[in-house]
């Protein structure tokens, strides 16, 4: 299996991540990560179908947003806190913080 790519913290862009969290799936995947940890794509609940799931996961892997790990033939995805809270002091909590407010849940 060929190495995934993941930007190094100080790499990792505003403009990528505010992308990756504009989309209201990506936002609900990043948003179930931080509510119950590290999972396999298939095993966080979304409304799409699971092929999608693996274009979401990418982009929001590639913005610097999760990381994913290998294990056996599962990917694992968990989120990056303490690097995005590194690069963007406040924004991965004011945004969720957002989401959890709106009917979105």
């Amino acid at each position: 299996m060929k190495p995934l790519f993941h930007p190094d913290t100080a790499d990792i862009q505003l403009s990528s991540v505010l992308y990756a969290l504009s989309d209201p799936v990506r936002l609900m995947m990043v948003y179930k990560l931080r509510q119950n940890g590290e999972r396999a794509c298939g095993d966080i609940e979304l409304p799409i179908a699971k092929s999608t799931v693996s274009h979401h996961s990418r982009t929001l892997r590639e913005a610097g947003v999760v990381r994913t790990r290998t294990h056996g033939t599962h990917r694992l995805l968990s989120l990056r806190e303490e690097d995005l809270e590194t690069r963007f002091p406040g924004l991965l909590n004011s945004i969720l913080a957002s989401y959890e407010e709106t009917d979105e849940l």
